[in-house]
């Protein structure tokens, strides 16, 4: 949240050591989202309402400037779940350092046998909106059954809460709902973010779970029913189908509405692809993507995403490559920069069609198709992308590319991120993830943007339609070892309009 000038990031954190257990919250704060000094942990076990632990929740901002959070407590070793409120002790101090859980009231959300809810799946309250009746709304992730659910919460005063007559949405067979997240956008494909609690003609909404079977952020785009207090979606599923924020390494995301520059803000969590014994070893263990800006695609079928501006404070020595074309079978070294934390940009045209792959329409799986045709398999159009995190002689890198394939009068767009020779360490996850891409690759090109850095690969295909982010764990493309390039292993040649790197600077994590 954005808290007078300065921006509060809260998250899941085992202070006794670097695998899950009973979290607290970690509280760190900045002023660009780039830069962030850690504050007190806080929303420890403090009483009964949450003994066993605090997950996830959210934070809203009440009248007069007060802010509070709505959290998940365990009350007991069961997993017995209720949703509590944590309050500042000092609404003054804007760095918000002490919070505290009041015995009274807490909790303020909770199953009850009458309400038929499973104590157990039952967690994770969104942030609150109020409509022109004078009542707050919440989300809370359920499950019944099989069904996935995001039940709805009614309040006038933010502390006695009651259950809406039917959830917002519900869908069979997607399993437990974690983190929900429901916010506005508007709908002629404006950039500029809508507070919560806006509504009516001009706006449509985004509801977002997070699937606990999967691991998978899905979202779909709708319509809200103010009167109704109903959602009803433009395509209705959530499911492995569905469209998701990110089709890599990345889970329990959660938005919020930077009212200071009038911009949707997406942060999410990045798991880690090394074992749990090498995560010992290093100390650490999970990490938060880059922070995005997100809205509404003017087709109104999927989301834009795409890191906030701040991101390019750090970028320093500009590369530009002047390569026109890239021929069948070519790699390319970008150099100049320090490829270990790079910020790179490549935009190909497609003019050679004479050797295009023909699609397959039982290829309905892109990321299964991305490891059959990985970066090894040779294509007509493609595969022609970025080899990032890589080691002089190739024994080591992550390749994020596109092919091209025609369906009947249509193009096929396939994005991977191939993290099959990421790394010689034989415990690494070495997953290939994969997207197609809405985009008409004659008309409009295809754009690459990748963040690097260090385990990190994070790649916005066809200027932030789809995202994909990847962590590689090299043995040998590590620190000055780390080499970039472009590449084209298709048979055909690809134009290369733009190619563009910068080395990025640290950011200050103290």
């Amino acid at each position: 949240m954005l808290y007078k000038g300065i921006y509060h990031l809260f998250y899941q954190y085992n202070p006794n050591g670097v695998v899950w257990g009973p979290p607290v919250w970690g509280h760190s704060t900045s002023t660009d989202m780039i830069n962030w000094s850690p504050q007190p942990l806080t929303i420890k076990p403090e009483i009964p309402a949450n003994k066993y632990g605090s997950w996830s929740g959210s934070a809203t901002i009440l009248p007069g400037n007060y802010p509070v959070i709505l959290f998940t407590g365990i009350i007991n070793q069961q997993n017995g779940q209720v949703q509590d409120i944590a309050l500042p002790k000092d609404p003054n101090d804007p760095f918000l350092k002490e919070w505290y859980v009041p015995k009274a009231n807490n909790p303020v959300i909770y199953p009850t046998p009458q309400n038929g809810i499973n104590a157990s799946s039952f967690r994770d309250p969104t942030t609150a909106w109020i409509l022109p009746d004078g009542k707050w709304r919440v989300l809370v992730g359920n499950k019944i059954g099989t069904e996935g659910v995001a039940l709805l919460f009614k309040s006038k005063d933010f502390i006695h809460w009651g259950l809406a007559k039917r959830p917002l949405y519900s869908y069979q067979k997607s399993g437990m709902w974690e983190c929900p997240d429901f916010f506005p956008v508007y709908a002629n494909g404006n950039s500029i973010g809508v507070e919560d609690s806006i509504f009516g003609r001009g706006v449509k909404h985004v509801l977002k779970v997070s699937l606990d079977d999967t691991k998978h952020d899905v979202y779909t785009v709708g319509n809200y029913n103010v009167k109704k207090d109903g959602f009803t979606p433009d395509v209705g599923f959530m499911n492995a189908s569905s469209l998701r924020y990110d089709y890599g390494k990345y889970y329990a995301s959660k938005t919020f509405f930077d009212g200071s520059k009038k911009r949707r803000i997406l942060l999410g969590w990045a798991n880690e692809s090394s074992s749990v014994e090498d995560d010992v070893k290093k100390g650490w263990s999970g990490i938060h993507t880059i922070p995005r800006q997100i809205w509404l695609d003017k087709s109104k079928k999927q989301l834009i995403q795409w890191p906030i501006a701040e991101i390019e404070t750090l970028r320093r020595k500009p590369v530009n490559v002047n390569i026109r074309a890239l021929k069948g079978g070519s790699t390319v070294e970008v150099k100049g920069v320090t490829a270990v934390q790079a910020d790179a940009s490549i935009t190909f045209k497609i003019k050679d069609l004479s050797k295009i792959e023909k699609y397959n329409p039982s290829w309905t799986d892109p990321q299964l198709l991305c490891s059959r045709k990985g970066v090894s398999a040779k294509g007509g159009v493609g595969p022609f992308g970025l080899l990032t995190l890589a080691s002089k002689g190739l024994e080591e890198y992550t390749a994020v590319f596109f092919r091209v394939f025609k369906d009947h009068e249509k193009f096929v767009v396939l994005m991977c991120s191939d993290q099959s020779r990421s790394s010689k360490n034989p415990t690494t996850d070495k997953t290939t993830y994969g997207t197609f891409v809405d985009v008409d690759p004659i008309a409009e090109g295809l754009s690459l943007r990748t963040l690097i850095d260090h385990s990190v690969v994070e790649s916005y295909g066809a200027k932030g339609k789809n995202v994909i982010t990847a962590r590689a764990y090299p043995t040998l493309a590590t620190f000055k070892n780390v080499h970039l390039y472009a590449f084209n292993y298709g048979s055909s040649n690809v134009e290369v309009s733009e190619l563009k790197a910068w080395s990025m600077k640290k950011a200050r994590i103290a």
